[in-house]
């Protein structure tokens, strides 16, 4: 049986409390502009695109991850002779984060720039989604946040699709995800109790009742913690999960949020299983982040859909750490965006072979063809389809790791293993 994995979106918005994405509507630049046969040994490099809301009211470093694995993997390809003989020109663009920011890069690379694909996408507001889509520019390998890349054609999210994407999103404007995560900590480790803690602003709110659904259906008794989002007292939070003998703490929080959190828990003396948190802050900065709590530090576990940066035995995995060895900090993000980047080069490699050479309309037929691709077993297998019904079940596959002093982040078992037949619960991005 094919192995699959839940939908990622949810995760990536409560990571950095989005409000509702609007695709904003545009006009179609004529795929005959770019659709002609290309010289296979021509010298003109390649020019790809990478949309990053940098300079976003997030932070700096919240969305740079997937760009700078990218960065890497291309850096490489090209001391290798990049693609066919042409070497491939990575167009940047800083989006701030904001609605307007993503329409000037999208006008920018694909009409300006003639962009052959877009690359790990990584944008607080895909408001140009939809001009995306309507030019026929593949994007490749984006992170979901929001609901993008379950809308339209041509977008391609690197966790995969099985809604229709024809231009609404999901089925009739829902999503779904799966209670894996749970089902896990369940099944290995006897959790029974788990907390939802999260601020008084809604989209942290709902992907708190998405939390605490899939939970209760997993049969665990919840309590649920919200916070000032301005004045959060994440001292009270400790004390009560203390009283309650929790043993899984979920947050839809952001990541200085959850710093204070640990750091009240450690000081409350409650002794939790693990503190769970998403693939965002799946990073090296741990013990800096969580300097102040170490027993706390040392519970947090990560859930993904990718192979664990740290996990250098694997091939692909140390391939991706010696390119990107002169990085300060390494993150699964980072690993995402280097995995997107090889998707994009395996499209176009397969393009100069068969002679049409690489155009957009080819790359994105090669795309729209993937199934199950792993990136060398960097990623669990992703799945594009179009069901006109969202599944009930799915049978998914979990990568997961831990945190420990002196360690870093430790893979718990085998992400090709670990998988589970969960229900499919709908949530409205």
């Amino acid at each position: 049986m094919r192995r699959r994995r839940r939908c990622r979106a949810a995760e990536a918005l409560a990571g950095v409390l989005l409000l509702a994405l609007c695709a904003a509507c545009g006009s179609r630049l004529p795929e005959s502009d770019f659709g002609g046969r290309s010289p296979s040994r021509s010298a003109a490099p390649l020019r790809v695109g990478v949309i990053t809301s940098v300079t976003s009211p997030v932070g700096g470093d919240a969305f740079t991850g997937p760009r700078d694995g990218a960065r890497a993997w291309f850096a490489r390809l090209n001391a290798r002779g990049g693609i066919d003989g042409r070497r491939v020109e990575v167009r940047e663009c800083d989006d701030g984060g904001s609605g307007v920011g993503n329409n000037t890069c999208v006008h920018r690379l694909i009409e300006e720039d003639g962009v052959v694909a877009l690359v790990a996408t990584t944008a607080l507001d895909y408001a140009g989604a939809s001009r995306v889509s309507a030019a026929g520019v593949p994007d490749i390998g984006g992170q979901p946040i929001g609901g993008a890349y379950d809308t339209y054609p041509h977008l391609y999210g690197v966790y995969g699709s099985l809604a229709p994407r024809d231009g609404t999103t999901g089925w009739d404007g829902e999503l779904y995800g799966g209670t894996e995560v749970y089902r896990y900590f369940k099944r290995e480790h006897g959790a029974r109790t788990a907390a939802v803690v999260s601020y008084n602003q809604a989209a942290s709110a709902a992907y708190a009742r998405l939390v605490e659904r899939g939970l209760k259906a997993e049969g665990y008794r919840v309590v649920g913690e919200q916070v000032d989002f301005a004045l959060p007292n994440f001292r009270a939070v400790a004390a009560d999960l203390k009283e309650q003998g929790v043993d899984l703490v979920f947050d839809a929080i952001d990541a200085h949020g959850n710093a204070r959190l640990c750091a009240a828990i450690d000081a409350a003396g409650a002794r939790i299983t693990a503190k769970v948190t998403t693939v965002q802050n799946w990073t090296s900065t741990v013990a800096d982040d969580y300097k102040d709590a170490p027993r706390c530090r040392n519970a947090l576990w990560a859930t993904g859909s990718g192979r664990n940066f740290e996990d250098t035995g694997h091939d692909a995995v140390r391939e991706f750490r010696d390119a990107t060895e002169g990085l300060r900090t390494h993150s699964q993000w980072q690993l995402e965006g280097w995995a997107a980047a090889m998707w994009f080069t395996e499209a176009a490699q397969s393009c100069a072979r068969d002679g049409d050479g690489v155009t957009r309309a080819c790359v994105d037929a090669y795309m729209d063809r993937s199934d199950g691709y792993t990136a060398d077993g960097l990623l669990l297998p992703v799945r594009f389809a179009r069901l006109a019904e969202p599944p009930a079940t799915r049978r998914t596959c979990l990568s997961v790791a831990r945190w420990r002093d002196g360690r870093g982040w430790v893979a718990q078992g085998d992400m090709d293993r670990t998988c589970f037949e969960v229900p499919q619960l709908a949530y409205r991005p």
